[in-house]
C-alpha cells in the first residue's frame, strides 16, 4: 500500500488540489470529475478495499462521512443535495486501491449511477 496514489499524496509526493485535512483524513477534488463537483476523502490510514475494514475502523469510517457533509455544508450544496459513495474492486469501479468516498455534487443526479444497460445474467 505505500506506493499507491494517494499515500503519495498524503506524503506530499505528487500535487493535488487539497481542499480539506485533519490528523486522519485528506480529501481533495478529483482529476477525472464526474460531477460539477466531485471530492474524494480518504483515511490516511491505508485500507485497501471495503473489504477490509475492520472493526477497529469504523469511528475512521464515520469520520469520512462526517467530514463529506461538513463540506458539503462549508461547500454550500449540503441543501441542494449530493452523493457519498465507496467503489470496492474492478466490477464495483475501484481504480485506486486505498478506499476513498467520492462526494459529488452540483447537478442532478440519477439512479442507476451508470448508462450502461443492465445486462441478463
Amino acid at each position: 500500500m505505500s506506493g499507491t496514489l494517494f499515500t503519495k499524496i498524503i506524503n506530499r509526493e505528487i500535487p493535488a488540489d487539497i481542499v480539506y485535512e485533519d490528523d486522519l483524513s485528506l480529501a481533495f477534488k478529483d482529476i477525472n470529475p464526474q460531477a460539477p463537483i466531485h471530492l474524494l476523502i480518504i483515511p490516511k490510514k491505508p485500507i485497501a478495499t471495503t473489504n477490509d475494514m475492520e472493526e477497529g475502523d469504523r469511528e475512521l469510517i464515520g469520520h469520512l462521512f462526517l467530514v463529506a457533509s461538513r463540506l458539503a455544508a462549508e461547500m454550500g450544496f449540503a441543501e441542494q443535495g449530493y452523493r457519498a459513495v465507496m467503489n470496492c474492486n474492478e466490477h464495483g469501479g475501484q481504480t485506486v486501491y486505498h478506499i476513498h468516498l467520492h462526494l459529488l455534487a452540483g447537478k442532478a443526479m440519477g439512479w442507476p449511477p451508470y448508462t450502461d444497460k443492465l445486462k441478463q445474467a
